[in-house]
């Protein structure tokens, strides 16, 4: 069994910072990518930034040069870490992980429950 669990999410003013964690549990073989995706109400959901198991990162257009993802390998973490908050960024903000666990010879992709940001102007 493998779980996701984000935290870090709250209220915050336009221009301001917020700091998402996940952190992936359970009977984990290997974490190859992990990301960040985010869905407004009435919206789709959508991606925001992901990194690869070796650190290469990919970003959304509307979020480049404001967020930062990263991970901590040793402790099965990914950071989405927000800058330049704007009112458009509200969504609740969920992380995706591809895992193999320890059953299974495959790997599978993970979410967690997801965590609200809300940016007021």
């Amino acid at each position: 069994q493998v779980q996701l669990v984000e935290s870090g999410g709250g209220l915050v003013q336009a221009g301001g910072s917020l700091r998402l964690s996940c952190v992936v549990s359970g009977n984990i073989f290997r974490i190859n990518n992990m990301s960040w995706h985010r869905q407004a109400p009435g919206k789709y959901r959508e991606s925001v930034a992901i990194i690869s198991d070796e650190g290469n990162t990919e970003y959304a257009h509307f979020v480049k040069d404001r967020f930062t993802i990263s991970r901590d390998n040793a402790k099965n973490t990914v950071t989405l870490q927000m800058n330049t908050l704007k009112p458009e960024d509200t969504a609740v903000y969920y992380c995706e992980a591809n895992v193999q666990s320890t059953e299974m010879p495959i790997s599978f992709d993970y979410w967690g429950q997801g965590t609200q940001v809300t940016v007021s102007s």
